[in-house]
């Protein structure tokens, strides 16, 4: 890898682990981490904060993974380079070292990332997500489903093996950062959208 790829990938990384959703809410006075889930992401925002905070932070997060493939991208790098990009800053979002290498579960930093390397794939795994959130009111079964349709999808469309390589990584991480919600699914106790953070 060459240094201009290697300061790609950090700077990248960097980007990601810039942790809107904590830095909101603390300037609404409310430590992200003791509240809710103590996930650093943008449910948990609407849940503690409010519908605006909350798409603020959304919309961030997906920036951020755009932002990181576009520097690639901008930097001459190779498309499987400018994609290495893309998920480093996931990992950066899901383990920042702001947060003492905690974050969020990079639902919206991947939706981003893979809407940039596989539109299709993106828009298709945006719109089962939806879908699912909106028939279950479960925001991590939705999650966790859009994640399913796009391992699902990159294999069944057109792709080099490094696009399945790199969306099949970003899906399987983006389920195993929903281990937790998987129990609770599965035992009746994950909250539903609209419920409040205690």
């Amino acid at each position: 890898m060459s240094p201009i790829a290697v300061v790609a990938v950090l700077v990248s990384y960097l980007l990601g682990s810039i942790p809107a959703a904590a830095w909101v809410a603390r300037s609404r006075g409310v430590d992200i981490r003791t509240v809710g889930s103590g996930n650093s992401g943008a449910t948990n925002v609407l849940r503690s904060l409010g519908k605006g905070p909350a798409l603020a932070v959304a919309i961030f997060d997906i920036l951020k993974g755009v932002l990181a493939v576009v520097i690639g991208r901008l930097l001459g790098l190779d498309a499987p380079l400018a994609a290495l990009c893309g998920i480093a800053a996931v990992v950066g979002h899901n383990f920042s070292p702001f947060l003492a290498f905690r974050g969020g579960k990079g639902v919206a930093t991947s939706f981003g990332v893979v809407t940039m390397i596989h539109p299709l794939v993106g828009l298709g795994a945006f719109v089962l997500a939806i879908f699912c959130m909106w028939l279950t009111r479960f925001v991590s079964a939705g999650s966790i489903m859009g994640a399913a349709g796009v391992i699902v999808m990159i294999w069944l469309v057109p792709a080099p093996l490094w696009m399945i390589v790199s969306v099949s990584f970003l899906a399987l991480l983006l389920v195993w950062q929903h281990r937790e919600n998987i129990k609770k699914l599965t035992s009746g106790t994950e909250r539903r959208l609209g419920e409040k953070a205690e």
